[in-house]
């Protein structure tokens, strides 16, 4: 690629723009289905956040109310916008993402649940819970 075609975040506003728009999508959509499924098991909106907290604070996060739930929906989102960054950059040099990008995003989404449970996850500082 050369620099005349190079395009990236910081000198495109609708390189950003697509980020953003992307990193809300995933966020919301993820965010959603997490609150349905684990709801339909049980888990109340407030702890489910704070779960994702947890991967900052501990065990101390399920203590704090609705201060570390936002915590967790912020992290949330900035996990979310970063996998959305990630997917672009890596679009910009493998055109595969592009031409296919139904098919890309969906594997990419695979990819993303597997990094962030068998690598992000173990490093955090959230207490082990598996899902059944």
């Amino acid at each position: 690629m050369t620099a005349a075609t190079e395009v990236s975040l910081e000198n495109n506003p609708n390189a950003v723009r697509a980020v953003l728009w992307a990193g809300f999508a995933c966020g919301v959509l993820d965010i959603t289905a997490a609150l349905v499924v684990y709801g339909y098991f049980g888990a109340k909106p407030v702890r489910l956040l704070q779960g994702i907290g947890s991967g900052l604070l501990g065990p101390k996060a399920f203590d704090g109310g609705l201060a570390t739930a936002l915590l967790g929906l912020l992290c949330h989102f900035v996990i979310a916008f970063g996998a959305a960054a990630v997917y672009f950059v890596a679009s910009r040099g493998i055109r595969f993402l592009i031409q296919n990008a139904v098919l890309s995003g969906v594997l990419y989404g695979v990819a993303v649940y597997f990094f962030m449970n068998r690598i992000v996850v173990p490093l955090s500082a959230a207490l082990s819970v598996r899902f059944p």
